[in-house]
């Protein structure tokens, strides 16, 4: 099994709280309101199983992520998508480490490192990494934009 490492910085005029609440804490309820194509979030287990599903035509059936710390004090988390149609044959999971940090006026820079965790000798080609940091941005994006229209959610 291989690892492959990226890094990646995204800023936002939202404050660092307000969005790890969005993005990390009230994930459940926000993400199917905002992205038509997720169904449904609904944790397993003791909690820390998280399945994601799509709605019937998606590309993607579901997605299944383990949680690995949420620190609201810090504003960091960490899970790894542990199941679903992304990992294909050649992943066995994807890591991911947020951190959450204020910068400029107000606003957040989020931190991210991730860890593609291969299958056998596969290497990860630039070009999966792109399209699933691009699937991540899009998500940020859409986040960003509901709570700059509602500067009262998460306050």
């Amino acid at each position: 099994m291989g690892v492959t490492t990226y890094t990646h910085e995204a800023t936002t005029p939202v404050s660092p709280t307000r969005l790890f609440k969005a993005l990390v804490v009230d994930s459940d309820n926000l993400i199917p309101k905002l992205m038509p194509q997720v169904k449904n979030i609904e944790a397993e287990g003791d909690g820390s199983i998280k399945k994601m599903s799509f709605v019937e035509g998606s590309p993607i059936k579901y997605l299944k992520h383990k949680i690995h710390v949420v620190d609201d004090k810090n504003l960091v988390t960490k899970y790894s998508m542990i199941e679903g149609d992304v990992l294909g044959d050649k992943l066995e999971s994807i890591s991911y480490d947020l951190k959450f940090e204020a910068h400029g006026n107000g606003g957040c820079v989020c931190k991210s490192i991730t860890e593609f965790h291969t299958k056998g000798d596969y290497v990860l080609k630039d070009e999966e990494h792109n399209e699933g940091q691009k699937q991540g941005m899009e998500l940020f994006k859409i986040v960003e934009a509901y709570l700059l229209a509602n500067p009262s959610v998460y306050a």
